[in-house]
């Protein structure tokens, strides 16, 4: 059967809104608390969208690195540290994906820590959700009611229905349309400084380094290999293309990017199959930031994060079902460790007392 490469219909657009969620809060604290121009942003995000979508013509997760993203923002970076470190980090991939080490690093990865990761980010997807879900728990109940109600359903597509949803609150609020401002803008051309580079990799960077490993690029792989199977992704060709575009993108105005394994599945869940997902949100988003960039930070401030929640709690409990398949109780305890430590600390963490634990298991015979 013939694999469809490119679908441009109401599935893929819902499929294309599934991660959302890790995107709205960190897009307003990039453009309202360390100042980055919101039409660089936008489009540099969108443009590498489309570019993704054609290339691989699959679904592709593209979201902010989170560990730079947090840092920057709390610690009120200025817009040339940010534009350094994707810089640096940008360099660092091509590296590793010209000396092969990343294959090195997968070939010795056991399932079990994969999926350990996994599970750690099914709980911290929980735990955000119910979060955001404090603020209108009725309408975070009737959001995952209609998540289940319209999963399967491909002409009134959950994500859809949902987006509708919350655009009519703000309506019925008043808060939608005093707050867009129509209005034209294109990317700054900026030029990360030698200091920015080191001063970024120092701050976040290289902690940013293993995190991105294992959720971007070892998590991608495998997920794409069990929705896609007869259309494997390398570990190379990951890493391949986030040095490309963070080598592109500072330049632009554009912000850290990397893939994510919570966003590949928040997308399939919701009904990306295709790279036409992509390409429909890279063209929202360089719309948005040519013509709104000014009202985009209103406009995402003010959608009902409720049902942004609701959205995560679901994506949450497809990502954990891909658990069953570890049985070996010694490997369930590796890869509950991992998950454990990833939540409590941080997923780099995680993986490596993971690792640890597992070749020390491997090394007494306690796994074959």
């Amino acid at each position: 059967m013939k694999i469809r490469e490119f679908e441009f219909n109401l599935r893929e657009l819902a499929g294309s809104m599934g991660d959302f969620g890790t995107l709205f809060p960190l897009v307003i604290g990039y453009i309202v608390v360390v100042g980055l121009n919101p039409a660089g942003f936008l489009v540099m995000l969108g443009l590498t969208n489309i570019t993704l979508g054609l290339v691989y013509k699959l679904p592709m997760p593209l979201q902010p690195k989170k560990v730079i993203a947090v840092a920057a923002i709390s610690q009120k970076w200025s817009p040339g540290l940010v534009y350094g470190s994707g810089l640096g980090l940008g360099i660092i991939w091509l590296i590793l994906a010209f000396t092969n080490f990343i294959e090195k690093i997968a070939q010795y990865t056991p399932k079990c820590i994969v999926r350990g990761i996994l599970l750690a980010l099914g709980i911290s997807l929980t735990l955000t959700g119910f979060e955001m879900m404090k603020s209108g728990i009725i309408l975070g109940v009737v959001s995952i009611v209609l998540i289940l109600w319209l999963r399967n359903n491909r002409r009134a597509p959950a994500a859809i229905i949902l987006v509708l949803l919350g655009l009519i609150i703000m309506a019925v609020q008043g808060k939608l349309f005093g707050m867009i401002d129509f209005n034209f803008n294109l990317p700054p051309f900026t030029i990360p400084s030698f200091k920015n580079i080191y001063e970024g990799m120092l701050l976040a960077g290289i902690a940013q380094i293993p995190l991105t490993i294992t959720n971007a690029v070892i998590m991608v792989t495998t997920l794409i290999q069990e929705y896609f199977p007869q259309r494997p992704v390398s570990e190379k060709k990951i890493l391949l293309n986030m040095g490309i575009m963070n080598v592109i993108v500072p330049f632009f105005g554009g912000f850290p990017m990397c893939h994510g394994g919570g966003g590949l599945v928040s997308q399939y869940t919701f009904g990306a199959r295709t790279g036409g997902a992509n390409i429909m949100e890279g063209l929202i988003e360089v719309g948005l930031g040519v013509f709104f960039a000014s009202s985009i930070v209103n406009l995402f401030s003010a959608f009902p994060v409720s049902i942004v929640g609701a959205m995560l709690i679901f994506v949450s409990f497809q990502l954990v079902k891909f658990i069953k398949d570890i049985k070996l109780k010694r490997e369930i305890v590796v890869m509950v460790i991992t998950a454990l430590l990833s939540v409590v600390t941080n997923m780099a963490i995680g993986f490596a007392a993971g690792m640890l634990i597992y070749y020390l298991f491997k090394k007494i015979k306690l796994i074959s």
